[in-house]
């Protein structure tokens, strides 16, 4: 007989108790690696304070202002444990952290805000971009990859002994890959072949980078209906492109709900599309077909999300997306399986 659970940083969790799931959140983080030098008329703008009078250029420019790109205060996490109780209050069952190495992550922060909040927290082992790694760590070997991750999935984090992580990822890749983000792919299709864990992958700003990725994975020995492909959102803008990747087999995230701000500054030839946007394009993998594979969150990675800051905050899935999405045509049901159903499915380890 076949048991499936699910690894939270407070222990194991059966599937159908994790309730409505984000599957792409940061609770804590530092993104410095996202930095992006502003113009030069807007240098004095970096370290601005969060101020009704500079917010609105934060917005226009989140990667440009350094303090944005950090979630690590006390002030802040206190901020973020706040709105996961009122997630959780609105039925916020679970969040799934994407923070992996290469990007400063606190293990112990997420059991807190677990332990606090009554919310699952599933916490993410594997190796970010290429760009956000030290030179140790772009020389390690695939064995050594998959020996950690195992490892953090099996036993305990490194940096944390007594949590387990839940997941891979989020696999860190650019466009082009690096061979360091190609070992990293392969590295996680060989530990989630040897754990049957469930994968997540950050792919490349390009339209063919979540093929690419795919592919790799699957011919290094990964199951593809365990993987998850993020940011599809600001990566496939084109209906039949979207149709031909979800027929891949994976599970299509689109996790940037709540950034509306046109202007992509990590891609400027992208226009960032509205939630509006979002919600035509899964209703359009809906309508072809594919509900079973669809996955939605915030991916909140600054300040400018969280509602202390201005921002829509964990919150507003649940409380102004999915009003939403039924007034545009969905069914409860397709409701249900992007919040519920399909996190189950992807979530769970199965021995």
């Amino acid at each position: 007989m076949k048991l499936s659970f699910v690894f939270s940083v407070n222990g194991i969790v059966e599937p159908l108790s994790l309730g409505c799931c984000m599957t792409h959140e940061h609770l804590s983080i530092a993104f410095n690696v996202a930095y992006v030098e502003p113009k030069e008329e807007d240098k004095h703008m970096v370290n601005c304070d969060f101020t009704t009078q500079n917010i609105g250029w934060i917005r226009q420019n989140p990667y440009s202002h350094k303090p944005n790109l950090v979630i690590e205060e006390a002030e802040v996490k206190a901020g973020v444990i706040a709105e996961v109780k009122k997630y959780h209050k609105l039925g916020g069952g679970t969040i799934v952290e994407n923070t992996t190495c290469g990007i400063q992550r606190d293990i112990n922060f997420l059991k807190q805000v677990s332990s606090e909040t009554g919310v699952h927290i599933v916490a993410g082992t594997g190796y970010y971009i290429n760009a956000a790694q030290k030179a140790t760590v772009l020389k390690i070997p695939v064995e050594k990859m998959v020996e950690v991750m195992v490892h953090e999935l099996e036993v305990g984090c490194l940096d944390a002994p007594n949590i387990k992580c839940g997941i891979i990822g989020e696999v860190g890749c650019s466009w082009p890959l690096y061979d360091f983000e190609r070992k990293s792919i392969q590295a996680a299709a060989e530990t989630q072949q040897v754990t049957g864990c469930p994968v997540i992958f950050h792919p490349g700003r390009h339209k063919d980078a979540p093929e690419e990725i795919i592919r790799i994975y699957e011919e290094a020995g990964g199951a593809v209906d365990k993987a998850v492909m993020s940011h599809l959102d600001r990566t496939i803008h084109k209906l039949d492109d979207l149709l031909d990747f979800a027929a891949m087999g994976s599970y299509c995230e689109f996790d940037l709900f709540g950034l509306e701000t046109s202007h992509y500054q990590l891609n400027i030839d992208v226009d960032m599309p509205s939630d509006a946007q979002r919600i035509e394009r899964i209703k359009h993998l809906i309508d072809h077909g594919f509900g079973d594979h669809i996955l939605i969150s915030h991916d909140i990675h600054t300040k400018i999300q969280l509602e202390s800051f201005g921002g829509y905050g964990y919150c507003h899935i649940l409380r102004n997306v999915v009003p939403k999405m039924l007034r545009r045509g969905y069914r409860q049901e397709d409701i249900d399986k992007m919040l519920k159903i399909n996190p189950q499915r992807w979530l769970a380890f199965t021995k």
